[in-house]
């Protein structure tokens, strides 16, 4: 999956918005609920949407998805 800034739409989700469990695919651990994160949306592949951490999402350059 390419997550280059020109393939995905990205929001931030606000601490008070995030309340289900995600797992990052940038480090494979949860997001727990009421943490601020970043939900990626592939624009040909809207259902294959994820939530990462804000700084697994910065780094995800230097280190590739797990999952």
């Amino acid at each position: 999956m390419d997550w280059s800034e020109d393939s995905v739409e990205t929001r931030f989700i606000q601490p008070y918005e995030a309340v289900k469990i995600y797992i990052c695919p940038g480090c494979g651990r949860d997001i727990e609920r009421g943490a601020g994160h970043i939900v990626a949306v592939p624009r040909l592949a809207p259902d294959l949407r994820r939530h990462w951490h804000k700084g697994c999402w910065n780094n995800r350059a230097n280190r590739p998805p797990v999952r």
